[in-house]
């Protein structure tokens, strides 16, 4: 069995993919609580899949992700809304609830990846919605000093925080800087 690493807020959850995927005989599971866990985990063993959720406790999962050395693919368990905000086309997705079925078929998928995609992937957003949240990165750079990834960062926390899209965060941003 190949080694992954789970990451998962909830520890009942962790543990029952990880009784699911090993009995299986699909992946050994590597269990982290934390992005910088999985970070150091990832690189010291070559651990080539982690499966997470939308957020970890000190890091989003798409932060995380560009991170993530090269050879590392990553599936994302959380529900469909949180899912639809995420941009990087690099990122497998799973929504929850999760059947045993679903979670091993996509595990055995993300372990057959060669390499993830280069981070730098077009955004499947239209171009009209890219143009705003692109222009509310742009006043958050210009206003606050903050770098464009910092900004892009803002953006994705305060949409999670608030439960909306991040074109809505990024009108707000808009709106407010007028």
């Amino acid at each position: 069995m190949e080694p992954i690493i789970l990451a998962l807020q909830r520890e009942r959850s962790c543990w029952k993919a990880k009784e699911i995927l090993e009995s299986s005989g699909t992946a050994l599971c590597l269990i982290c609580r934390s992005a910088d866990q999985v970070r150091r985990t990832a690189r010291r063993l070559r651990v080539s899949a982690v499966v997470c959720g939308y957020k970890l406790g000190d890091q989003p999962a798409e932060a995380l992700f560009e991170d993530l050395p090269a050879f590392c693919s990553m599936l994302v368990l959380a529900p469909q809304n949180l899912l639809d905000q995420m941009e990087n086309d690099g990122i497998a997705r799973l929504p929850i609830p999760v059947s045993r079925r679903d979670l091993i078929a996509s595990v055995q998928m993300l372990l057959q990846m060669e390499r993830r995609p280069a981070p730098a992937a077009p955004s499947r957003r239209p171009p009209e919605e890219q143009a705003v949240i692109d222009q509310a990165k742009q006043l958050l750079m210009d206003r606050s000093g903050m770098t464009e990834g910092q900004a892009h960062r803002f953006l994705q926390k305060s949409s999670m925080d608030r439960g909306v899209s991040l074109l809505q965060t990024a009108r707000l941003v808009l709106d407010s800087g007028d």
